[in-house]
């Protein structure tokens, strides 16, 4: 089966396509052909050597994916060969085939389709963590989205919607928010702009945006965070802007806001029941339409890097996936 390998820390462009062997499940695992495999930012940093999880080099990148059950161990029960199944895995993604213990996988829904399945654990799973648990967003609140065009920014947009908040999202380009406001933002700011503080002011009538949702980082957090309204909630969910930013916790204290760390990753580690019941949410906004994700580009597994290189400049919209069958 052919893989993309990581052999060093480095760029997108030094990743390697290799054949290796076929795989087989062990303990407590089943193996699955991989139709569709998301792409998202932590596999640009992962594969630099700068994300908070570091695998052991060699290693195969891509953490979601969406497939159909090829082997099971002995030891598995309720799966069988030929259930088209989710899975979110710390590796491994971006091949033919991935071996995921039992407990990573869930089933696809009926009617669902591959590029969509493994377009939804990561992006959709952390903004509702962030959106949901962490913040708490309740119906007819307001909350700014930074970086709303890209994948966990449009699932932010959509969860915000389906709990009747005013979504007010921000990117960096007219053309990113017009995706934006198809799926349902109320407002759109272009940060490129010197006014856009203005802007927020002028869309909550002085009082501030009640939560923000800012995977971006670097210059746009702090005067994000000084037009927070009193009682915000500033979710911290990630860095696409390469720079951590620095806060001066007055800030805080002045508007009797919360700084609000969002970690997806070891939230599915240490709470695996309240996630699954967060994917179970997340699919039941989907069978009932208030959520759909934007797929804006297919690779094909050869084209792994570019699709990296895409994300890494930010010139992708929601999610882009890779179809390692094509």
């Amino acid at each position: 089966m052919k893989a993309i390998v990581c052999k060093a820390w480095g760029l997108p462009d030094t990743l390697t396509l290799e054949e290796l062997p076929e795989l087989q499940p062990g303990p407590g695992q089943v193996v699955l052909d991989v139709q569709a495999a998301g792409v998202n930012f932590p596999d640009v940093l992962i594969i630099q050597g700068k994300y908070q999880v570091k695998p052991a080099l060699p290693f195969t990148p891509g953490s979601e994916v969406a497939g159909v059950v090829r082997a099971v161990a002995a030891d598995v029960q309720g799966y069988k060969v030929g259930d088209r199944v989710i899975a979110f895995t710390g590796q491994g993604g971006f091949a033919q085939q991935l071996a995921v213990p039992v407990q990573a996988l869930m089933p696809m829904p009926p009617g669902m389709d591959f590029d969509t399945a493994a377009a939804i654990t990561l992006t959709y799973g952390t903004s509702h963590h962030a959106v949901v648990d962490r913040a708490g967003l309740k119906a007819g609140e307001t909350m700014l989205v930074l970086g709303a065009a890209g994948g966990v920014g449009l699932a932010a947009i959509e969860i915000g919607k389906a709990l009747g908040a005013r979504v007010i999202a921000a990117a960096s380009t007219d053309a990113k928010l017009e995706v934006c406001k198809a799926h349902g933002a109320d407002v759109l700011i272009n940060y490129s702009n010197d006014d856009w503080r203005d802007a927020v002011k002028a869309a909550t009538d002085g009082k501030g945006p009640d939560v923000i949702y800012d995977p971006v980082g670097g210059v746009y957090a702090e005067p994000a965070f000084r037009s927070i309204a009193w009682r915000g909630r500033y979710l911290v969910v990630g860095f696409a802007n390469g720079e951590i930013p620095r806060l001066p916790l007055n800030l805080a204290l002045l508007k009797g806001a919360s700084l609000v760390g969002v970690f997806w990753g070891e939230f599915v580690k240490r709470e695996p029941k309240a996630n699954l019941a967060a994917m179970a949410q997340l699919l039941g906004w989907l069978k009932e339409g208030k959520i759909q994700p934007h797929i804006s580009a297919r690779y094909p597994l050869a084209d792994t890097a570019s699709a990296l290189n895409d994300m890494a400049a930010r010139l992708v919209t929601g999610k882009v996936v890779i179809l390692p069958q094509a």
